[in-house]
């Protein structure tokens, strides 16, 4: 299991954050700076314990209306190789020394595990408790439609997507909305989801989909 360390950051997440999001083609903010607010998410394990993985969400207030983006980020204790144009940045963790954060969805770890969680092989963690399970998380998987970490992640104004040779398409949706009456409905032709929970601006709590598995030629 990971170890969540009670340290400092520098410079933090929401700063490194800040400055990558405006650069997204899923970004909907505005020309000015994006006033971000940590609104929730999880955490996966790396099996050979060597990458942290997060799943983040923030809300941007800097609009008309809030914001919230699922941003999936990869932590490592040396930079990704081929992987430079993925790096968010780069932060000093006061335990572990100098960290290289990626956007996840581009790495093969984040990607691997996040099928797992939908195929009910791996268990969603709490993001700020070491050892303790995001019991908010929910994931399913309703049919043939395994995930390989030979994959291309392409972003798009809708968000990621990661297809593998076979055709199957794990979708992330970084602009979330909540779910229309708290019911989570996977879209057509999914052959598994997760979804999970996020704090309003208002400070309710209220549900979405995170991600979505299309089998071959489903997407």
């Amino acid at each position: 299991m990971a170890v969540i360390h009670r340290t400092t950051l520098k410079p933090t997440k929401l700063e490194l954050l800040t400055s990558w999001l405006p650069s997204r083609p899923w970004y909907r903010g505005g020309a000015g700076e994006p006033a971000l607010t940590k609104a929730g998410g999880f955490r996966l394990d790396d099996p050979q314990g060597e990458v942290g993985m997060e799943f983040m969400v923030v809300t941007d207030a800097s609009g008309p209306q809030p914001v919230a983006y699922l941003v999936p980020l990869t932590y490592r204790g040396a930079p990704l190789e081929g992987a430079e144009h993925t790096l968010v940045g780069t932060m000093e963790h006061g335990v572990l020394g100098q960290r290289w954060a990626y956007d996840g969805c581009h790495d093969p770890v984040l990607a691997d595990r996040l099928a797992a969680l939908i195929e009910g092989r791996a268990q969603a963690q709490d993001q700020n408790v070491s050892d303790t399970p995001a019991h908010e998380v929910i994931a399913s998987c309703t049919g043939e439609g395994h995930f390989s970490k030979d994959f291309t992640a392409t972003d798009d104004e809708e968000g990621t997507a990661l297809t593998t040779p076979q055709g199957t398409t794990l979708r992330l949706h970084r602009v979330l909305q909540p779910a229309s009456d708290g019911r989570i409905l996977p879209p057509r032709g999914a052959v598994g989801h997760v979804s999970g929970t996020w704090e309003t601006p208002e400070g309710t709590r209220t549900a979405g989909v995170f991600a979505v598995l299309y089998g071959a030629g489903r997407a």
